[in-house]
């Protein structure tokens, strides 16, 4: 029997864990979800392995790599789970954490009641060794040696094991960084150590400083993890299967190299969703999407435009800042599992607490005791009365007995309560979705907003009405659209020099060298990944800024040799991405002085992605598979509603609603007044009926 090659992508999510095989030969693409084991993500991990491969006919031999999505790194920081943690900085600068920025969350209309957040190091944990150098990297005062050992020492004798080292100007000259990291392991071995010079090389010290100290600190847990994982799946298959996970810049990394760098992996899942909701919107013709991932915790949103969801380095995790690429997604407590309560004034709540998969909401029949959204979409006879095509029953009864006790508290009905934690959960989301548009400057509009994920698309005709978005996608197998993204996801590696230098004074065979020492650091990175040099892809960004402006907007850098001619379109570029982004720019004014900061290099291995087929238009016209009483309004009471399989629909179908439309990982419904059509490629398009 001839092998297959099949990859397999697995994203864990709060609830489920869901799975999606590619038979690279065929091109066949087989899904399917399982309960996350929260106690022991691995156990969830692998039974969703096991269970693709059986939906698939093949064996684990099969199998040539594994690529995954992981919120462990995004978790730890959430739930400010940061173990003692030690922070080794230049003598004189021990108190860089607490001075931090002059920057109030909300503007300094919030100074006044604003709590700045307890640093990631408590002072008690800083200590300082003397040595310095100029911002050019040249040393001005010699590396202090014994105080460096003496520093190491006293973290090995109170039991701190876990260090960060960010040194001033250690982005031009990693010395003195990378000889601290020598002593600490002559001194103390059993340290894990993250230096600036290799996570974030690049000026302003504290950003600096903090994204070393979140490296640090999620360094141990993310190791153990993803060994634990890769030691497991060596056991079942007898040999080593490459094993990738996820980074928030929109590629993957072998799990051997992730373990040295963690914190590019702290928007992991919500990234390969963006992903593969990009492609899928793409293919389908739709160049400017919104995506709206809703899960079992939370939902998370992303712009996509013309394919390429938007990037940043200004995001953070939680209060942590954490300035590395990464794609500019918003998270929201807002997914199936979000809890519903009642504030001290008596007020009905919703999230961002979850009763994730353990016990899960009420209708789970594990033990939850809180109203959930799943709840209410059950008590509804939004969701059908099982998950999974069957596989979990849900307890409507129980839901329902728990939200009639709720609205009893609330002095209301049933109904008006089940609606009104839907309408705080879609109100929720929305305002996720502006901060990714109308506070960057988009016309929300002007998108197609993409819905997918478990209980993604299960609001989606009430966000079409509070931001008045004209149509909304929902892909084929929506709860597995994260899985099958990490399927899309090349090899992707970020490396960055800082070059501070107005345009009239750039040297362009500076310039040249400083990409050239980048450009070969991330083909070293490539032949490691074991892509061949003929494979390997860069692409080249500049950060540029008008001087005496504190933040930069990055620009694409024309491949070939760097000229006085790529500088200018460099320049011009710069000029048309600030008026796209601020509505204004100084391109015809002289006066007004450009300045490059940083150089970038992404190093790319592409891999093969699956293709997105034509959905079958030739199916016979689809029965509806029965039909069941459905509340939309507390108002209108409860409507008779159509129930429909989303398989058994060809293209080109269009349902007006009501009607529900099921499938295996998700459900869709679609309210009076909103019209569902299935496009060429299987896509659910709801537009409002009078515009279809």
């Amino acid at each position: 029997m001839t092998a297959r090659r099949i990859r397999i992508g697995i994203d864990t999510g709060g609830t489920f864990t869901d799975v999606v095989a590619f038979d690279e030969d065929s091109g066949e693409v087989v899904t399917t979800k399982t309960p996350s084991t929260p106690g022991n993500p691995a156990d969830g991990f692998l039974a969703g392995i096991d269970k693709v491969l059986g939906i698939a006919g093949a064996q684990f031999d099969d199998v040539v790599a594994v690529s995954h999505g992981t919120t462990v790194a995004t978790n730890q920081l959430l739930e400010g789970k940061v173990d003692a943690l030690g922070f080794i900085t230049t003598e004189g600068y021990e108190a860089m954490l607490e001075i931090a920025r002059q920057s109030v969350p909300d503007g300094y209309g919030n100074s006044y009641f604003w709590v700045k957040p307890d640093r990631i190091v408590p002072r008690d944990l800083v200590k300082g060794v003397g040595g310095r150098l100029d911002f050019t990297g040249a040393e001005i005062r010699a590396f202090d040696e014994a105080k460096a050992r003496e520093v190491a020492r006293w973290f090995k004798a109170r039991g701190i094991d876990t260090l960060g080292v960010c040194f001033l100007h250690a982005y031009a000259n990693p010395a003195h960084e990378e000889r601290m990291r020598e002593i600490l392991a002559e001194e103390h071995p059993d340290a894990v150590v993250s230096i600036s010079s290799e996570v974030l090389r690049e000026y302003r010290e504290y950003e600096r400083s903090m994204t070393t100290l979140v490296d640090a600190a999620v360094k141990p847990k993310l190791s153990r993890y993803v060994n634990n994982i890769k030691d497991r799946l060596a056991a079942q298959s007898g040999r080593t299967v490459p094993f990738y996970v996820m980074k928030s810049n929109g590629g993957v990394l072998s799990a051997d190299e992730v373990v040295h760098q963690p914190i590019t992996t702290v928007l992991s899942g919500p990234a390969a969703g963006a992903l593969g909701a990009a492609l899928i919107a793409k293919v389908a013709g739709f160049d400017k999407v919104l995506t709206s991932d809703g899960g079992g915790t939370s939902t998370d949103v992303s712009v996509v435009i013309d394919g390429d969801p938007t990037l940043t380095t200004e995001g953070s995790v939680g209060v942590y800042p954490s300035k590395i690429p990464m794609i500019d997604v918003v998270t929201v407590g807002a997914g199936g599992g979000s809890i519903a309560w009642l504030s001290p004034e008596g007020t009905l709540k919703v999230g961002p607490h979850s009763a994730g998969a353990d016990p899960g909401p009420i209708c789970y029949r594990k033990g939850g005791s809180e109203v959930t959204i799943t709840d209410a979409h059950v008590f509804l006879g939004r969701i059908p009365p099982h998950l999974l095509g069957g596989e979990i029953p849900l307890d409507v009864d129980a839901a329902s007995a728990a939200i009639q006790q709720l609205a009893g508290k609330l002095g209301i009905s049933a109904e008006a309560c089940a609606t009104g934690i839907l309408e705080i959960s879609a109100w929720n989301q929305a305002n996720a979705l502006r901060q990714v548009t109308v506070k960057r400057g988009l016309d929300v509009r002007d998108f197609t907003l993409t819905t997918f994920g478990g209980s993604g698309s299960l609001l989606l005709c009430r966000l079409m009405d509070i931001l008045n978005v004209p149509t909304v996608l929902v892909p084929p197998n929506p709860g597995n659209v994260s899985a099958f993204g990490l399927l899309t996801v090349d090899v992707k590696n970020d490396y960055v020099q800082t070059h501070v230098a107005l345009q009239e004074n750039l040297d362009p065979a500076d310039l040249q060298q400083e990409y050239d020492v980048l450009t070969a650091r991330a083909a070293e990175a490539l032949s490691k990944e074991g892509f061949a040099q003929a494979d390997h892809v860069f692409v080249r960004t500049a950060d540029v800024r008008y001087f005496g402006q504190a933040f930069e907007v990055r620009v694409g850098v024309p491949d070939g040799p760097v000229t006085e001619d790529t500088l200018a379109t460099v320049a011009e570029r710069f000029h048309a991405e600030h008026r796209v982004l601020y509505g204004y720019d100084f391109s015809g004014d002289a006066s007004q002085q450009v300045e490059v900061v940083n150089l970038r290099v992404s190093g790319v291995g592409p891999i093969k992605r699956p293709e997105i087929l034509r959905a079958d238009g030739a199916k016979p016209a689809p029965q509806q598979t029965g039909s069941r009483s459905i509340c939309f309004d507390a108002e209108a009471g409860y409507v008779e509603t159509p129930v429909f399989w989303r398989t058994d629909l060809p293209a080109g179908q269009v349902l007006t609603g009501p009607v529900i439309i099921e499938e295996f990982g998700s459900t869709v419904p679609i309210h009076p007044g909103f019209t569902a059509r299935v496009d060429d490629y299987a896509n659910i398009i709801v537009t409002r009926s009078e515009e279809s």
